[in-house]
């Protein structure tokens, strides 16, 4: 029982160091599409840098309901040991990319490493009785942490191979470090593991596919698709969000990036916990009001606002006397003008965490013209400005994306509990919604920022998709309720 014990805690360590590389190849696009387009090695708009960053993640949803459905069947050592080494082929072949079509077609091959994390969710839960699955997949899960490891170095790396900008064609060096990574880990993978398959290894396809017929996993899906896909999503879009919003250098956005991702894959094995403890319903509904209100924290976008103010409205007729900024004289009726404050405020003054407005008025009439009464003699100005503290940003976005990783761990927890004996086809089906959900919404975004103008019209997306995951999953569960108490 010992030895069966220590061979699961093997496992399950080289399953979720693959899955970290994985995650970290998964990514890479992120940087390197932004640090492509920063040095104008490429002219990419919002759009095509959406599709680039997209592409990879789309192949890793594809691909993640097959890989399931193969993991059951054969069982996940050698099924994860041929996708590190095939993935290490279009990623080598990045190095030679130099058209958009190229790098489309490189980021398809290569972003089937997305499609490990449903192989590790099967290999990982075979190994696991139930009562402690939650833990389990949560501990592999933090292999999203990968992300964060891409964020954080990657930048560095490549203005360590440019030479700081003095050779720019240096970037092609990354992707081939990167294709040696996965060889180097396939084979500790392949040394170090043992292989096993779940009970439902005999059945035919058709029977593997019979529980994706049911709504609650399709809910399941949706909820992931918010969880992950949309965790995946800002790991790669929060790069450009951070260079275009608040002007930083790259490596200062990876970085910030980075402590986006890194906690949101370590917590997840906090939510592992959490959905043992207290049951994953509990947990996701946790997960989706939190998420909501943050959501909307996060939609206020970085603004400057200008907008009429309070005039001064004449309150007899008569001749104007006198006409100074702070001052009108009207037959004798002083008249008191608020002057524009001679310090401006700025962007820049210290952390501003509510927005503040500074408001003045203008004179409209001049000296000896006739008015009326209520006639306007001074026009109101008010100007309002919403900082959206990088810090204070950077602080909503990381717990936001913590509190995602928990809902991941919940999600899977459902899945192990349901489906025991199909966690590969459930979880890869679950996962491809989650994946499509990572490819989609850098689409979206850059399509709404296109649309609106709104750097913070991502935020606003995400506070929709909150909100219809807890209303679908609160109307199934009242539902499943009324059931119960109906007399049999």
């Amino acid at each position: 029982m010992q030895h069966a014990t220590m061979t699961s805690h093997k496992v399950l360590f080289f399953n979720t160091l693959a899955f970290t590389v994985c995650f970290a190849v998964w990514m890479l696009n992120g940087v390197l599409i932004t640090f492509l387009t920063s040095n104008q090695i490429y002219d990419w708009g919002a759009i095509e840098i959406g599709w680039l960053m997209g592409t990879p993640v789309l192949t890793g949803a594809i691909f993640r309901l097959p890989a399931g459905i193969l993991t059951d069947k054969f069982g996940g050592k050698p099924i994860f040991t041929l996708l590190l080494i095939f993935c290490a082929i279009p990623m080598f072949l990045l190095s030679y990319a130099n058209s958009i079509l190229s790098f489309i077609l490189c980021g398809f091959g290569f972003g089937m490493t997305g499609a490990g994390f449903a192989i590790g969710i099967a290999y990982s839960a075979v190994w696991y009785p139930k009562k402690t699955q939650g833990t389990a997949l949560g501990i592999f899960g933090a292999g999203n942490a990968g992300a964060g490891l891409t964020s954080a170095f990657a930048p560095t790396m490549l203005n360590s191979l440019t030479e700081h900008g003095k050779n720019l064609e240096g970037w092609r060096t990354l992707p081939k470090i990167y294709a040696g990574i996965l060889i180097i880990m396939a084979i500790i993978f392949f040394i170090f593991t043992v292989n096993k398959k779940p009970k439902s290894n005999n059945k035919n396809l058709l029977e593997l596919l019979q529980p994706l017929k049911k709504i609650q996993i399709w809910r399941f899906g949706l909820c992931y698709f918010l969880v992950f896909g949309c965790f995946v999503s800002f790991a790669n879009w929060l790069v450009p969000y951070y260079v275009n919003v608040y002007s930083l250098p790259l490596v200062t956005a990876g970085i910030l990036a980075a402590a986006f991702s890194i906690p949101s894959g370590v917590i997840r094995a906090l939510g592992g916990v959490l959905s043992d403890l207290y049951g994953p319903r509990i947990v996701m509904y946790w997960v989706l009001i939190t998420s909501v209100i943050f959501s909307a924290m996060l939609t206020i976008p970085r603004m400057e606002i200008f907008s009429p103010g309070r005039g001064i409205m004449a309150k007899t007729e008569g001749t104007v006397e006198k006409v100074t900024p702070t001052e009108i004289i009207v037959s004798g009726k002083k008249y008191t003008v608020q002057e524009k404050s001679k310090k401006e405020l700025n962007f820049d003054d210290g952390i501003l965490i509510f927005p503040v407005k500074e408001s003045w008025q203008e004179p409209t009439v001049s000296l000896n013209q006739e008015v009326s009464k209520n006639f306007l003699l001074a026009q109101g100005k008010t100007r309002i400005l919403f900082q959206a503290n990088v810090w204070i940003f950077s602080i909503l976005a990381i717990i936001l994306g913590s509190i995602w990783g928990i809902g991941k761990a919940a999600v899977y927890k459902n899945i192990a509990s349901y489906y025991p004996n199909e966690v590969g086809v459930v979880g890869g089906m679950v996962g491809v919604m989650g994946g499509l959900g990572g490819f989609f919404c850098p689409v979206i975004f850059g399509y709404l920022l296109e649309g609106t103008g709104l750097w913070s019209s991502c935020w606003m997306f995400m506070l929709f998709i909150s909100t219809i995951c807890i209303i679908w999953m609160h109307k199934a569960i009242k539902q499943l309720e009324n059931l119960k108490k109906q007399p049999k």
